[in-house]
């Protein structure tokens, strides 16, 4: 009787196991299928920036490789706006199954303090960092000054006199500029721009010097009408060989932009380590690091795991600075 009713459990237990299989539930995550046959479907790659930026035209060589080794395509779409806040939201609202990624960059953070979103970095998983993008301090090629120094130089002798143009007010690059400030104990006048405009209104002597990714002023640049004068990352760039960093000018200034792909917290550990196998062949593919070197980019690859811990380490160090600046709302 007892082996009879053993029996029976087994049988019933066996019927909802399948049932269940059947609607996709299984007990302490995904199934071991789910992960092999991911992805089914293109996925969509959300970009902070717009189209035609250094951070599109990198996601879009990113997203080209990687969809390749995934054997979907990922599909790039700009949803700008806030700092990049509109395009962390829209993320953080899809479901956390991978089909929905960001081109991550430390915006999550700037975005946070500066009140234009409600969640941190901890909304998000990180899946892999891919590149870093020093900052440049540019100034007028007929200017007077050749060297960071004697830039330098000239605005402690004159505090506020210089006026130093940026992507926008609490942007990456405005604290950078708070940090060469920090480091040399100088006063600049910070004056915000979008995209773009910073070099052209320094073209019109409306403002002495600028400070942008390089990828943004590599055509003036190229064009003699701009003449870069540090570099924030730890090496020269090979684009810019003649160019140097700020270390080799004796300003202890090390700070650079990190971009990479996160996806919603709460996507599945084996989801987050296909789509990290499908980017490091992209950061190790001779193609990307090609046109990285190109868009003033530097391949620095983290997997998940470090990724993570970078976010969080530089969360820290971006929030100070933006209190000292009075831009820190959270």
């Amino acid at each position: 009787m007892r082996t009879m009713r053993r029996e029976r459990l087994k049988t019933r237990l066996q019927l909802v196991s399948a049932f269940l299989l059947a609607l996709g539930v299984a007990v302490g995550g995904p199934r071991p299928s789910d992960a092999a046959a991911f992805p089914e479907k293109p996925i969509e790659m959300v970009v902070l920036f717009g189209a035609g930026s250094g951070a599109d035209l990198l996601a879009r060589k990113v997203a080209e490789i990687a969809g390749r080794d995934l054997g979907q395509p990922i599909v790039v779409v700009n949803r700008t706006g806030a700092g990049g806040a509109v395009g962390y939201s829209y993320v953080r609202g899809k479901e956390p199954d991978g089909y929905t990624i960001v081109w991550n960059s430390n915006s999550v953070s700037t975005a946070f303090h500066a009140g234009n979103m409600d969640f941190d970095y901890t909304a998000f998983a990180g899946v892999a960092q891919i590149t870093t993008e020093p900052v440049s301090i540019a100034v007028k090629a007929e200017s007077p000054w050749r060297d960071i120094n004697e830039l330098v130089d000239h605005a402690r002798k004159n505090p506020g006199k210089v006026r130093v143009g940026n992507s926008g007010k609490g942007s990456f690059t405005h604290l950078t500029a708070v940090a060469l400030e920090n480091t040399t104990r100088t006063t600049f006048t910070h004056v915000p721009f979008g995209r773009g405009l910073a070099v052209a209104t320094m073209l019109g002597d409306k403002i002495e010097a600028t400070v942008q990714l390089p990828a943004e002023i590599m055509p003036q640049v190229e064009g003699k009408q701009v003449r870069i004068l540090a570099i924030t990352g730890e090496k020269r760039l090979s684009s810019i060989q003649d160019v140097p960093t700020f270390r080799e000018k004796r300003i202890n200034l090390v700070l650079s932009l990190w971009r990479g792909i996160a996806v919603p917290k709460g996507t599945p550990q084996p989801v987050i380590g296909r789509l990290q196998q499908a980017f490091k062949a992209v950061a190790e593919s001779s193609e990307f690091r090609d046109f990285a070197l190109r868009m003033g980019a530097r391949i620095e690859f983290r997997g998940a795991r470090e990724f993570d811990q970078l976010i969080a380490q530089e969360d820290r160090e971006l929030a100070i600075l933006m209190d000292q600046i009075g831009m820190k709302k959270q």
